[in-house]
């Protein structure tokens, strides 16, 4: 049975976090399928990666981010981080009362309905690789899956420092990618939100014959049948307000998301978290 929810509830924002720019990918998949959505966005620039950080202190980062959020009164809060995704977000659910979406599952699973093969890679931080999180929940749909994964911590800095077509980043994904021609994979999970940004690099060095997943994309999906099982999408069509928050940096984060979300002027305020 669907909880009644009153007008005001649906118009607050949907609440999204990562460790930092990566985020932006799930914002712009959700710009794009839930135009009417406000949004909430806060980026810890501070303490970025947390995919080298012990699973310990990322499920601390991951309450003190949600708690930032519950405090500007989401209604929905997306985990655009797979580090914190895999590592983190039962305990966020079974300690906060609202929709907490991740990256791993809605990832998995259009990875497993995209493979023709049944080979597919796994890209993602030293912790959500060591997690083994993408891997449970693709044997989990077909047991029989071949999964093949590869941590490759470079690419955060990378996206961070804006090089999303650059000869290093170039030379960095095809020395972390080159075995994946070995295992004849079809399929290539990006397992972290900062990876999309490196889309054109990763693509050349795996070949065009392998399909990107972009688990953002996949939980944006995911948002929007949830919030409407819940009877929480926006029901007013006017224009959204977008809210973006950072612990550091914001002047970089300003020029590099409006750059990656192709919209001038973005609100971007510095604030103390932790």
């Amino acid at each position: 049975m669907k909880r009644s929810w009153n007008i005001p509830e649906r118009q607050t924002s949907i609440g999204v976090f990562d460790s930092g720019i990566g985020g932006l990918t799930v914002v712009r998949a959700l710009m794009r399928r839930l135009p009417h959505e406000n949004i909430t966005y806060f980026g810890d620039t501070a303490r970025v990666p947390y995919g080298s950080k012990s699973a310990e202190v990322v499920r601390e980062y991951a309450f003190e981010d949600t708690r930032f959020l519950l405090d500007r009164g989401v209604k929905a809060i997306v985990v655009a981080c797979n580090t914190v995704s895999a590592i983190a977000i039962d305990s966020l659910r079974s300690h906060f009362d609202l929709p907490i979406i991740g990256m791993i599952q809605p990832g998995a699973e259009a990875a497993a309905k995209e493979t023709r093969s049944g080979r597919v890679g796994v890209i993602g931080t030293l912790a959500t690789i060591a997690s083994d999180s993408y891997t449970r929940a693709l044997k989990t749909m077909d047991r029989r899956m071949a999964v093949y994964s590869q941590a490759c911590p470079l690419f955060v800095p990378l996206a961070e420092e804006g090089w999303s077509d650059h000869p290093v980043s170039q030379m960095v994904a095809d020395e972390y990618l080159h075995d994946f021609h070995q295992r004849d994979i079809d399929t290539l999970i990006l397992g972290c939100t900062h990876y999309p940004i490196l889309r054109s690099v990763i693509q050349r060095s795996v070949g065009s014959q392998v399909r990107l997943i972009d688990s953002g994309e996949a939980a944006a999906v995911e948002v929007e049948r949830e919030l409407r099982d819940l009877d929480l999408l926006n029901p007013l069509f006017d224009q959204p307000n977008y809210e973006f928050f950072v612990s550091d940096v914001p002047q970089k984060f300003k020029q590099l998301g409006e750059i990656f979300l192709g919209k001038p002027d973005l609100r971007v305020t510095r604030v103390h978290i932790g």
